[in-house]
């Protein structure tokens, strides 16, 4: 970073990105590590699971095969949203909010690509049309009007360990702007993704991947889709695997377990340290893949933080729903963001539990990371 101009992008840029996290309540680490040796638990607080009412499957299956990589699944009635009352399961009341309250939606069945878009399938699509994303574009002028010619580079956002313990409530201390950075080159310009192909992609904004899904015949999953596929046809589970974090001590998905975000502070219990190729936990009951933690993905709703609301007020069962019909974000009102569902390799019970399959995300929709990919559904 060259001067005080470019630290404002990055700045703007690391900003838009961390915001999927939430903010956390101010305490010293001390306090920190006090509460969570206190407060911990695999289980998070909950208001009543009353609240949620039995799923409904459509019974209809499709008469023809379903395309390579994409499962069927077969909508119906849910109950959408969460009861979790807590950000973490360190008990840090947080964001979840806006998963509230639970409320009842119908969808239409559907195909869903059962792992996110790797790099071996971006790439295929690179090739075949040349597209550029947005971190290997040159930001303009337009975008960045006081920002000086020569800090407007490409690149993307990186997280990057902290050397010792930091309190948790400026996530600037993990993310870093790094030149030169994109989905070739996760970690940095002298990065390559040759011998992961099957990893997931990142550093892909929602208009990278709604180009791919308009190449490849599909489209972005609306965030209802989204989560009744995840759900796997269970009724109001806090995971995709069900009400326990480690079922008979064995860890579901990629996730961070250790001391966030500290350098090796991911002690990769559950198998990784960082993001993990697909397909490496047990699917879901409708056969879907890391529906939890690995990557975000991006669906195609618009954001709103009380869109859960009104669609609860109605009363009614909300048939096909594609998301409020404009932005809405209180703590950023300028930022045009979408939904970001599952969480990443980098959640954790110190922090961000968003892996919990009722919870939301969110971001701005020209920003990339290293843990945001996407996956893909195909209407019948």
């Amino acid at each position: 970073m060259k001067n005080k101009t470019f630290w404002i992008f990055a700045f703007l840029t690391i900003f838009i990105i961390s915001i999927t996290y939430g903010v956390t309540r101010l305490i010293s680490p001390k306090e920190k590590a006090k509460e969570a040796a206190l407060e911990c638990h695999e289980t998070p607080n909950t208001t009543e699971a009353a609240l949620f009412k039995p799923t409904i499957e459509n019974k209809n299956k499709p008469t023809t095969k379903a395309p390579k990589g994409m499962v069927w699944i077969p909508g119906g009635e849910f109950s959408m949203g969460s009861n979790v009352e807590d950000e973490s399961l360190c008990s840090l009341s947080g964001v979840t909010k806006d998963a509230a309250p639970i409320h009842r939606v119908y969808v239409d069945g559907f195909y869903m690509d059962e792992t996110e878009v790797t790099n071996a399938e971006y790439e295929k699509f690179v090739k075949a049309t040349g597209y550029v994303t947005v971190a290997e574009q040159k930001p303009t002028k337009e975008e960045f009007p006081t920002a000086a010619e020569e800090d407007l580079i490409t690149g993307s956002v990186i997280f990057t360990p902290t050397q010792a313990a930091v309190n948790l409530n400026n996530y600037l201390q993990w993310w870093s702007y790094v030149g030169g950075t994109d989905w070739k080159h996760p970690l940095g310009p002298q990065s390559s993704i040759k011998g992961k192909e099957n990893y997931p992609l990142v550093h892909i904004t929602y208009e990278d991947a709604a180009a791919y899904a308009k190449w490849a015949g599909k489209r972005l999953p609306t965030e209802a889709e989204w989560e009744f596929a995840a759900r796997g046809g269970k009724t109001g589970e806090i995971y995709a695997w069900g009400n326990t974090l480690k079922p008979k001590g064995k860890f579901q998905a990629n996730i961070y377990q250790g001391h966030f975000p500290i350098e090796d502070g991911d002690t990769g219990e559950d198998g990784f340290k960082g993001i993990a190729p697909v397909k490496q936990y047990a699917p879901n009951a409708y056969g879907l893949y890391d529906v939890a933690g690995n990557v975000w993905e991006w669906t195609n709703d618009w954001y709103s933080v009380d869109y859960y609301k009104s669609l609860s007020e109605s009363g009614k069962v909300t048939k096909n729903p594609q998301g409020p019909s404009a932005y809405n974000d209180p703590n950023d009102p300028t930022q045009i963001k979408r939904v970001h569902r599952g969480g990443s390799f980098l959640c954790t019970d110190q922090y961000c539990t968003r892996y919990m399959v009722g919870t939301r995300g969110k971001g701005e929709i020209r920003s990339a990371a290293n843990h945001l990919g996407f996956r893909c559904v195909k209407s019948i």
